[in-house]
């Protein structure tokens, strides 16, 4: 359910998470070898930009949370699942399905794959959004990564009203704003019990796991503590974090400026703390992207921000608001871009040069220019025409007479 208006804050969120998976696809590419010492830790730090996709999953559960709470607060009915159903179809499907066919296709027309029931199976697993649920079908297509987080995410968009109906439901609706918040943290806790418990009984076996076996051997190294449980939990602290600003008093307050700062150095500090463990910052109960503390200082953020007297505004500037409505399109496109230099221009990232660093940088700036030309075409010619399509229809949905309405709208006045 996309804002009506923007939340202070919320674009750079986006930006941010969205540079950051672009950082750490672009450090995959860096010979680690021969890295210049002065430049070990910053290369090593960048790896952990895959932290960013914590941030997305956060963000995600705050926006779309937000019409929930403001109803419940209101005593007002459930929202439209329907308009959910179709505002999130809209957003989503039509750039990942574009992007899950060509990512299909140059798996067996470029990179030679064998193109087999197993290469098929995992399309159709990924088109219909069910890839997340083994590892055999978990990265859909070859060559496009990232493509792996979409069927994730759809699964919280399942959850997440799952999750109000509850609190809803006439036995369990409270107008006390404390109330309310404390049952959603009771759902927080279910998603991290049942995360512990496939942890606990659906194990990987041992045979083929580790990237050096491709992407499936690669998901059964992430598998069981990479599922889409587990990941509702970070999407669930998301939702808290709009209850909590929902409630927050409207007028803006300098303070909301220092708390918002310190979440954001509170984030960033994490990043460091993955250092010497694995690349994927498993914390607790081995969830990754350094569970709970990352996603809460994105979350935190996302709370004050919007009342802040200038760091929302001064963040949200033009740049970075290009770069949050460009940021799906960037997201689904950039490894595919980044695979197919380096299977097309074996040389690209300073790869067989002397010069590593200056080959690495040459290519990530020419990189980063096509994805986000991608990325910008993906929105004003897939995105954007989907999702108006969709507001048409939303208020043609809502505009159109119930029975009710009709028949009162065709009885004569002072007629029975």
């Amino acid at each position: 359910m996309e804002k009506e208006t923007r939340l202070g804050g919320a674009d750079f969120m986006r930006a941010v998470a969205c540079l950051m998976v672009l950082v750490h696809h672009l450090a995959l590419r860096m010979d680690f070898n021969k890295i210049p010492p002065t430049l070990d830790l910053t290369f090593i730090l960048a790896r952990f930009g895959n932290h960013g996709v914590s941030v997305f999953f956060v963000l995600s559960g705050f926006l779309l949370s937000r019409p929930f709470w403001l109803a419940l607060d209101r005593a007002q009915p459930l929202p439209s699942l329907k308009i959910y159903t179709m505002r999130r179809a809209a957003r989503i499907l039509p750039g990942f399905w574009v992007a899950l066919t060509v990512g299909f296709l140059i798996s067996f027309t470029i990179y030679g794959f064998p193109l087999d029931g197993e290469l098929f199976g995992r399309y159709i697993a990924g088109f219909f959004l069910m890839s997340q649920w083994h590892w055999r079908t978990f990265f859909p297509v070859q060559g496009d990564g990232p493509l792996w987080s979409i069927p994730f995410e759809t699964t919280c968009y399942i959850l997440l009203p799952i999750g109000f109906l509850l609190l809803f439901h006439a036995t369990l609706r409270s107008r006390s704003p404390l109330i309310s918040r404390s049952l959603w943290i009771g759902i927080i806790a279910a998603a991290l019990v049942g995360h512990w418990l496939i942890v606990t009984y659906l194990p990987t076996d041992s045979v083929g796991r580790g990237w050096q076996f491709g992407f499936e051997g690669g998901a059964k190294e992430w598998m069981p503590r990479y599922n889409p449980i587990g990941f509702f939990a970070i999407f669930a602290i998301g939702a808290l974090a709009a209850g909590i600003q929902t409630v927050i008093p409207a007028r803006r307050s300098a303070i909301y400026d220092v708390i918002g700062a310190l979440a954001i150095v509170m984030g960033a500090w994490q990043l460091p703390q993955s250092i010497g463990g694995a690349a994927e910052g498993y914390a607790l109960f081995g969830i990754p992207y350094q569970f709970p503390l990352f996603p809460l200082a994105a979350a935190i953020a996302l709370c004050v921000l919007p009342q802040s007297v200038f760091l929302g505004r001064v963040l949200d500037n033009s740049l970075i608001r290009y770069v949050a409505t460009v940021s799906f399109g960037v997201y689904i496109w950039q490894d595919m871009v980044l695979t197919l230099m380096t299977q097309l221009f074996p040389w690209t990232f300073g790869t067989g040069s002397n010069n590593v660093l200056d080959g690495w940088i040459t290519s990530s700036l020419a990189a980063i220019a096509i994805i986000f030309a991608i990325g910008t075409i993906s929105y004003i010619f897939l995105e954007r025409p989907v999702i108006r399509w969709a507001r048409t229809r939303e208020q043609a949905t809502r505009t159109t007479p119930t029975p009710d309405k009709k028949a009162a709208q065709g009885k004569p006045l002072g007629g029975r």
